[in-house]
This record gives C-alpha cells, sequence and structure tokens, in this order.
C-alpha cells in the first residue's frame, strides 16, 4: 500500500521551500574585523566599500554612516577611499573588562534604498598592564639542603590583561 501525499501536505511542502530560498537570498555573510586595542586615531581597520560590495560613489550619493551599538563613536567612514578607521582611542579592559573575545557591534546604515548592514570588530588585547602583586616584596626563607630546581609558589599576580596568573621562582 502506499501512502499518497494530499493536497494540503503538498501546498505546505511548497510553502516551506519558499520561504527557505527568500530567506536564504537576503542573508548575506557578516563583516568582521580584527585589530589590537590602542591604535592610533586614523588608522585603518578594513574597506567597507569593497567588502560590502559598494563603489565609491554610492558611499556619498547613498550617505553610508556607521554607529556603534556601544554608545561611542570609535570609528567612521573615510567617504573618498571607502575605508572604516579609528576614531579614538580603544582601551579594550575599560570597554569589555576581563571578558575573554571583545567585539564592537556596529550598524552600517545606506540610504536610497534603505539598506542596513551588521559589522563586528573584534578588538584583541595588547600586554599594556604590568602585573601587581599584593605586596611589594616577598621574602622566602629557604633552607640550605633544598634541593636544585626547586619551585616555591607566590602570591597570585593581578594582571588587567589576564585573568591571574600565578609566578613560580626557580633555583638552579
Amino acid at each position: 500500500m502506499t501512502k499518497t501525499i494530499g493536497y494540503r501536505d503538498w501546498r505546505w511542502q511548497v510553502l516551506w521551500w519558499h520561504l527557505f530560498f527568500l530567506l536564504w537570498s537576503t542573508i548575506d555573510g557578516q563583516t568582521r574585523y580584527s585589530i589590537p586595542e590602542e591604535l592610533k586615531r586614523g588608522s585603518v581597520v578594513g574597506n567597507l566599500a569593497k567588502d560590502l560590495g559598494l563603489g565609491l560613489s554610492e558611499i556619498f550619493d547613498r550617505k553610508l554612516r556607521v554607529a556603534s551599538e556601544a554608545g561611542e563613536q570609535y570609528f567612521s567612514v573615510d567617504a573618498g577611499k571607502g575605508e572604516l578607521v579609528v576614531n579614538d582611542r580603544i582601551d579594550r579592559e575599560a570597554l569589555c573588562g576581563q571578558s575573554a573575545i571583545c567585539v564592537l557591534t556596529l550598524q552600517v546604515v545606506i540610504d536610497k534604498p534603505l539598506q542596513l548592514y551588521r559589522v563586528e570588530v573584534e578588538i584583541q588585547d595588547i600586554n599594556d598592564n604590568c602585573p601587581t602583586f599584593p605586596s611589594p616584596e616577598t621574602t622566602l626563607q629557604i633552607a640550605e639542603s633544598t634541593a636544585a630546581g626547586a619551585r616555591f609558589p607566590l602570591e597570585t599576580a593581578q594582571d588587567l590583561d589576564t585573568v591571574s596568573c600565578l609566578c613560580l621562582i626557580l633555583i638552579y
């Protein structure tokens, strides 16, 4: 005995496939850049016009602009070249704290017709903070009979660039 597909079942399958292909065509790849923190003002992040498939004339004619979800305008667009540039110094620790990943999400808006693009900029950490210990000086009392290569744990150091580190002294 074979089962036949009813009229109603067939309509749902066609509708589902139609919606699938409609949504598939509207989803664009997301643009993502990665930069180190503390870049100088005016540093180029990437060529936004090229990455979004826009000509330089479209940037000016369609009034391309960038809005940050963080509230501050860390980036702007050089309309002459179509490049995304750093507007202000970015301190990763102040922006994201001890988070392992720091990503700034930008909305790129283009008029006539209205188009919205989501752009992410990952801020990579640079080692710009020295570790600090709770006490400035530590005294160790080591017996003369201690074997070479012995390790002595110290207090945990605090480093804004990493969560924490444990430093060890090695005696050779």
